[in-house]
């Protein structure tokens, strides 16, 4: 019977990885947008002050 020998510090470190990445994709869903979606936000927001700005009355 032959086992295989693995070095516990790349073992480790592919562990971390793996929980890192996991942890990065979930912040992707969580907070990422992308960058059409921040400038699209951004000029939808601007259109609407805008168009509060063209409503107010002067006196």
């Amino acid at each position: 019977m032959t086992s295989k020998v693995i070095s516990l510090n790349k073992a480790r470190k592919t562990r971390d990885r793996a929980d890192a990445k996991a942890q990065a994709d979930e912040n992707a869903v969580r907070f990422g947008r992308t960058k059409a979606q921040r400038l699209l936000e951004a000029a939808q927001a601007d259109l609407a002050r805008k168009r509060l700005d063209q409503s107010q009355f002067e006196e």
